[in-house]
């Protein structure tokens, strides 16, 4: 049925397949990774893209055990289905119907009729169903089975779709449901460009501070940050009151606008729950992208990083033992608050700017770790900051690691490659430094990961590929 399926997405010419194939070319100069495309005929069928959706479906569909493409039974397979559908090409029938759940009028400016399409491209298409279809699937069954007797379960439902659908990453080039659209629209569509710059979507506790003919004016506690937020996506504005009210809600920014997306509920102003939310690094997180490329953060991790170096022997990568993590970790934060040389003014200025915005502060980063391992590895990601491993020492052969143990690199690189938690960053740190001195990659397995790097961990570590900064800014902006 999924290869079917994609025969009629080409005969029917949706483009979903088409779309992955263009994207690839675009980031590997290639239509297909591992398989032969001397002879690829681009919105026909081809052996290599049977090929390679056998070997896509099998390791996505279940992920206990990595089936490798070069596998004379996806080759013998693949011919088999090759024939019967180079025989059906000329006869199958058209779906003229098919193409209208993946298009949009160009002038549509609805959020919901958009976010309805991004819905039917990551859940509901063939190319993507045992992905993440399958994936939100799983979660509305956890859904039924903790809610089940609830009378919200319609409103459970609705938010559980909401959170997927913004933070779905597909295994194929590690990509959102909006990317996939824009690209299937094509970049001559108005609504390309306003797909890719559609937000993330912010779920928190806001303060109702008043509304105007077109807009409801909210504060995110957490950050204090102001936002303004569409009438539009609001049935039942009025019901908006009191000022200070809090209102659990998501919102996302799409066209120059905030609009509602997903679950809201009202409840009376609380002074505990606003404290906790000032206190909470967590709810924080949900406006950093806000601040991503205003306040130069890769310049702050690029100076973290140099202090790292200079506080680790002018290394990025340290192998310690696993009793030892908290002392090196609070050695490094010591270290970094003393190389800021930082006045006693400029201390005092920061606590009474915290203050003000009803900061606390925590007691510095927490480790709770219930039981030590024998050996860790920290690694100062540049995209993100300091990263913790567990069981990966023996993929890295340094003079300074006590703990590598050449029987288990293997185990250990597999760990860095199919752990999500572990960056690609990390993953990419091993190959490049240490790569031509590891046997594995001069194995024919090895060799296959390392010519086809990218791509492996942008399907492994689909939703942590593109690494964000672990670095919580504060400060109050409005934003309309």
């Amino acid at each position: 049925m999924f290869l079917t399926s994609y025969f009629e997405d080409l005969i029917s010419g949706t483009q979903i397949w088409n779309s992955f194939v263009r994207l690839h070319k675009k980031h590997y100069g290639k239509p297909l990774p591992f398989f032969e495309t001397d002879e690829y005929y681009e919105e026909e069928i081809n052996q290599s893209d049977i090929s390679f959706l056998i070997w896509y479906y099998t390791n996505t569909f279940q992920n206990e055990k990595f089936v490798s493409p070069n596998n004379d039974f996806i080759y013998h397979l693949a011919a088999i289905i090759m024939d019967i559908f180079d025989r059906e090409w000329e006869y199958a029938p058209e779906n003229e119907s098919l193409r209208i759940y993946y298009q949009i009028d160009p002038n549509e400016t609805d959020y919901y009729i958009v976010r309805h399409v991004i819905d039917n491209m990551l859940f509901k298409t063939y190319l993507f169903y045992p992905d993440t279809g399958l994936d939100f699937n799983e979660a509305l069954m956890e859904v039924v089975e903790d809610f089940s007797d609830d009378q919200n379960l319609l409103g459970y439902f609705n938010e559980t779709r909401d959170v997927h659908l913004h933070t779905s990453h597909t295994r194929l080039l590690a990509l959102p449901g909006k990317e996939w659209v824009a690209q299937l629209l094509g970049k001559e569509h108005p609504l390309c460009h306003e797909l890719k710059n559609m937000s993330k979507r912010i779920l928190g506790y806001f303060l109702y501070k008043g509304q105007d003919q077109n807009y409801i004016h909210l504060e995110h506690i957490a950050s204090g940050k102001r936002f303004n937020v569409t009438k539009k996506s609001l049935e039942h504005p009025e019901d908006f009151k009191k000022v200070d009210t809090i209102i659990f809600m998501g919102i996302v920014k799409w066209m120059n606008e905030w609009w509602f997306s997903g679950l809201m509920m009202q409840s009376k102003y609380n002074p505990d729950l606003i404290l906790d939310e000032k206190n909470s690094i967590i709810s924080r997180k949900q406006v950093d992208f806000l601040d991503y490329g205003k306040n130069k953060m890769n310049e702050l991790l690029q100076q973290q990083l140099t202090i790292f170096k200079k506080y680790n022997k002018n290394r990025q990568i340290a192998f310690i033992k696993g009793e030892e993590l908290d002392a090196f970790l609070k050695g490094y934060y010591e270290f970094y608050n003393q190389s800021l040389n930082l006045t006693k003014e400029d201390k005092a200025e920061a606590r009474q700017r915290a203050k003000d915005e009803g900061y606390l502060g925590e007691n510095g980063q927490k480790f709770d770790i219930s039981e030590k391992p024998e050996d860790v590895l920290v690694f100062f990601n540049p995209k993100s900051g300091v990263e913790i491993a567990f069981g990966v020492n023996s993929a890295f052969p340094d003079k300074d690691n006590p703990f590598f143990n050449e029987n288990e690199t293997e185990d250990s690189i597999m760990t860095i490659f199919f752990n999500e938690q572990i960056s690609k960053e990390l993953a990419k740190y091993c190959v490049e430094n240490y790569g031509n001195y590891l046997e594995f990659f001069k194995s024919k397995e090895g060799e296959f990961f390392q010519s086809n790097l990218d791509f492996l961990l942008r399907f492994f570590k689909k939703e942590n590929y593109h690494t964000t900064p672990a670095i919580t800014l504060t400060g109050q902006q409005r934003l309309d």
